[in-house]
């Protein structure tokens, strides 16, 4: 048994947060942010919105375009930084909730920008053991709730909302997720960090007057590490399944900013039709930039069933993920 990407859907919250908004907030400019990032515009969730909001809206979506009913699905993958709840229960099971699905298995991935492969990898696993047959996994982060909007490196950055797919049990090999990698390296882990309100800086006063409970970041720092870790995760994955840059129908990467993208674009030699870039608009949304852009493509009418796609991520802690997905939807 093979497990198959059968459908994607997103959500995006209704509340644009333009680069000419920041300007009013912090000591930026609509130039400075464009020529560092790229990024034009986020959006911003309500502020009753929770996280599980966000992902119950995507996976409708994706369930419909599979013509398929809530109760269908026997597993639930959550990637997501900014849940619902501090520790428990989690996102996932928020959302089985919502979605009136009981009795099956509902669980949150933290594994940052790299969560909707990590949770890709997680459905194929089970579908391939014969556990599972058709898994809802979702991107789904509200990261307004996690930002510091006087912190002018990372409030620039980051936007909310949602993407979700079902990966489903197929006899089709030709259809099959052919490959996925994922991997990390925890000597890393200051470089992208929200340090307070943890087991390891418990909430306090002073946590709170540090703002050590927002998204901290070393940007330069980062940016190198992950243009390199990229590079090779992807040089590896093509190499390792025969497969050369100009079979990819569709490369489909986390969109942190538009810098790393190019780089790791260049370096493989991939053409700009091949290359999917939303970051301009809708900024980074960690866990839920992957299948917030493969729904952009989607529903442009330019992602068609049997087209190639190189998936590709890199977050905080460190991690990072490849994966060769064909599209085996209608």
């Amino acid at each position: 048994m093979y497990a198959a990407l059968r459908s994607i859907g997103a959500y995006i919250p209704k509340n644009v947060l333009t680069n000419h908004d920041l300007e009013k907030m912090v000591d930026t400019s609509d130039e400075w942010i464009t020529k560092r990032t790229g990024i034009k515009t986020r959006y911003i969730a309500d502020k009753d919105e929770s996280t599980s909001d966000l992902g119950v809206n995507a996976a409708r979506n994706a369930l419909e375009r599979a013509g398929m009913q809530a109760t269908d699905v026997d597993m639930i993958v959550c990637a997501t930084i900014s849940p619902d709840y501090f520790c428990m229960p989690s996102t996932a099971c928020m959302i089985a909730k919502k979605l009136e699905i009981a009795n099956i298995p509902a669980f949150d991935i933290s594994a940052a920008c790299s969560g909707f492969i990590y949770a890709l990898a997680t459905a194929k696993a089970f579908i391939e053991s014969g556990m599972a047959k058709n898994v809802l996994i979702i991107g789904a982060e509200k990261l307004s709730a996690i930002v510091d909007y006087t912190d002018r490196t990372t409030c620039i950055l980051f936007g909310d909302g949602a993407g979700a797919a079902i990966v489903s049990a197929t006899e089709n090999k030709d259809e099959a997720i052919k490959d996925i990698n994922i991997a990390a390296d925890g000597k890393y882990y200051d470089y992208l960090i929200t340090p307070g309100c943890g087991t390891n800086r418990p909430c306090s006063e002073e946590v709170l007057k540090e703002r050590e409970c927002y998204i901290k970041m070393k940007g330069n720092e980062t940016f190198k590490v992950a243009v390199k870790t990229l590079t090779n995760d992807v040089v590896d994955i093509l190499k390792k399944n025969g497969i050369k840059s100009e079979e990819i129908d569709f490369f489909v990467p986390h969109q942190a900013n538009y810098r790393i993208l190019n780089a790791v674009a260049n370096a493989l030699g991939l053409s700009q039709e091949q290359i999917v870039m939303t970051v301009s608009k809708y900024g980074n949304t960690s866990s839920a930039s992957i299948p917030m852009a493969i729904n952009e493509i989607y529903e442009q009418g330019l992602l068609k069933s049997g087209d190639l796609m190189l998936l590709d991520a890199f977050g905080g802690g460190f991690t990072w993920g490849s994966a060769l997905v064909p599209f085996a939807g209608n």
